[in-house]
C-alpha cells in the first residue's frame, strides 16, 4: 500500500467518524427538543423542532469543516510521484514514426518583465527524519516548458563567456542526433517569441533577441554554429538530447552543458542513460530509480511534459563550474572531480543554494527526448531569510543517508551550514513565526 493510498483511507475514515459523531449530536438535540416541547404542549411544537434540528445540523457541519481545516494545516504535502503514463504502442526499438502532434502555441507569460520577473522560489526539500530517493516527477503544461526571468542577463553573459572560452568542450551534436537538434532549435524559435514577446521577436528565418540585439537564423545550412549551442544561447537552461538505439537504450548524443557546476559533457557524452547515472555514483540509482526512469523514457509521448527539481550546495560563487570540486580541465573526459578536494568548513558567506528545474519531453518528428536543466543559484544567507526555510532545510539535510551525504559533499560544508540554519530557525521562532501555518504559506516544491 503506497503513501497516497494510506492517506486517502485515513482521510475517509476520519470523515466517517466525524459525520457519525455529528449525527449523534443531532439526535441528542432532537430528543431533548422533543421532550421539552412535549412537556410545554405549544401549537407550534413541530415547527420549532424542525428549526432546532436544522440549526443542529448546520452547527455539526461547521464543526466538521473547521476540524478538517485545522488538521490540514499540519499535514505535509505528499511527495510528487511519477505521472501515470500509458504504455506506448509497440514499435521497433531505435526507430520512430513521426507524430502528427504539434505543441500548442503558448500564451504570453503574464506580466513578464526582464527587469521585474523574479526567479520562481523553488525550495524542493522536505522535513526529515526520512529522506526518500525518488524521481519526484510531476506533469507540466506545454506553455511552462521554458522559464526565463530577470536573471537572464547574468546567465546570458556567463554562457557567452564560457562558450567563447570552451565552446567545443561544452556543446556537441553527434551526426545521428543532428535532426533532433535542428528540431529542438525550430521548436524554441516558435515557442520563445510567443511566450516572451517582450524579449524575442519571430522573424522569417528565426528570431531576434530584442534585449541583446542578436539575430538567429535557424534556416541557413550549414548553421553558423552547433545547433545545440545556438539553442543554449537562447535560454537560461542547459540542454541534452537522448536518442534511442536498436538495443532499446537511450544515449546522450547531443548537448550543450554550459553551466553544470559539478559535471562535464566530455565525461558523459555518448553514454546510455543508466551509465550516466552509475558513473556519477547517483545514490540508489539501481535499486530505486533505474526501472522507473527507463519506463519513463520509453513511454513518454510528444503530448506530455514532465518535470522535477533537485538541490545541492556549493561553496563558491561560480555558476558555470564549482572550483571546489577540482579543475574543470583535470584530465577531462576521464579524470575524477569530487568533493574531497573542497576546502573544509568555509564561512557561511561562501555557501550557495543550487537548485535545478529539469524537464523531459519527446520531440514529435525525430523522437528524441529533450532534457532541459535550469539552474537557480542563490546565496544561502538570502534563502535562509525566507519564512520556514531554515528549519525545513536543516531537517532535510540531517535526513540524508550516508550515500546521499557523500554524493552532495556534506562533510565539507555541513557543520557550518547546519549551525547557521539552526540559528536562523531559532530567530524566526523567537519573533513569533507560527510553524503550524507553514503549509498555508509554502507548498512543495516552492
Amino acid at each position: 500500500m503506497n503513501e497516497r493510498t494510506v492517506v486517502v483511507r485515513n482521510h475517509a475514515e476520519y470523515i466517517y467518524q466525524e459525520a457519525k459523531a455529528a449525527g449523534q449530536r443531532c439526535m441528542s438535540l432532537i430528543k431533548i427538543s422533543w421532550e421539552h416541547f412535549s412537556c410545554r404542549g405549544h401549537s407550534d411544537q413541530f415547527t420549532s423542532v424542525v428549526l432546532l434540528v436544522l440549526v443542529a445540523i448546520g452547527a455539526s457541519i461547521t464543526f466538521v469543516v473547521r476540524r478538517r481545516k485545522s488538521r490540514s494545516y499540519t499535514k505535509r504535502p505528499l511527495t510528487p510521484t511519477a505521472p501515470r503514463l500509458e504504455k506506448a504502442q509497440p514499435r521497433e526499438l531505435g526507430k520512430w514514426t513521426p507524430s502528427e502532434f504539434r505543441r500548442p502555441t503558448p500564451a504570453p507569460y503574464p506580466d513578464w518583465s526582464l527587469d521585474e520577473t523574479k526567479p520562481l522560489p523553488y525550495r524542493p526539500f522536505r522535513y526529515g527524519p526520512k529522506y526518500n530517493v525518488t524521481m519526484g516527477l510531476r506533469t507540466l503544461k506545454h506553455e511552462d516548458w521554458i522559464e526565463l526571468d530577470n536573471h537572464f542577463p547574468r546567465f546570458h553573459a556567463d554562457k557567452q563567456r564560457r562558450i567563447k572560452e570552451r565552446g567545443p568542450k561544452l556543446c556537441r551534436t553527434a551526426p545521428e542526433a543532428f535532426p533532433a537538434a535542428i528540431e529542438l532549435l525550430e521548436e524554441l524559435a516558435e515557442y520563445l517569441p510567443a511566450r516572451y514577446p517582450s524579449l524575442y521577436k519571430r522573424t522569417a528565418v528565426g528570431l531576434d533577441n530584442l534585449w541583446s540585439g542578436e539575430s538567429f537564423d535557424v534556416t541557413n545550412r550549414p548553421l553558423p554554429e552547433d545547433p545545440m549551442q545556438m539553442c543554449a544561447r537562447l535560454i537560461q537552461d542547459d540542454l541534452a538530447i537522448m536518442i534511442e538505439k536498436p538495443d532499446g537504450q537511450y544515449y546522450f548524443l547531443a548537448g550543450c552543458i554550459v553551466l553544470p557546476g559539478f559535471w562535464r559533457l566530455a565525461d558523459k557524452f555518448g553514454m546510455p542513460l543508466s551509465e550516466i547515472h552509475t558513473s556519477g555514483n547517483v545514490p540508489q540509482y539501481k535499486e530505486k530509480l533505474e526501472k522507473g526512469m527507463m519506463n519513463l523514457f520509453r513511454r513518454l509521448k510528444p503530448e506530455e511534459i514532465v518535470g522535477r527539481n533537485n538541490y545541492f550546495f556549493q561553496v563558491d560563487d561560480d555558476l558555470g563550474w564549482s572550483q571546489s570540486v577540482g579543475s574543470e580541465d583535470s584530465a577531462a573526459g576521464g579524470g575524477h572531480v569530487g568533493w574531497e578536494t573542497a576546502e573544509m568548513g568555509r564561512a557561511i558567506d561562501h555557501h550557495y543554494f543550487r537548485s535545478e528545474r529539469q524537464t523531459l519531453r519527446r520531440l514529435p518528428k525525430s523522437g528524441g527526448v529533450v532534457f532541459t536543466i535550469r539552474t537557480y543559484f542563490h546565496k544561502i544567507t538570502d534563502v535562509a531569510e525566507e519564512d520556514y526555510v531554515p528549519g525545513r532545510l536543516a531537517s532535510a539535510v540531517r535526513s540524508w543517508g550516508d550515500d546521499v551525504s557523500r554524493y552532495k559533499g556534506r562533510a565539507r560544508w555541513g557543520d557550518v551550514l547546519l549551525e547557521f540554519l539552526d540559528r536562523k530557525h531559532e530567530e524566526q521562532v523567537s519573533r513569533g513565526l507560527d510553524l503550524s501555518r507553514e503549509d498555508e504559506v509554502r507548498a512543495y516544491p516552492y
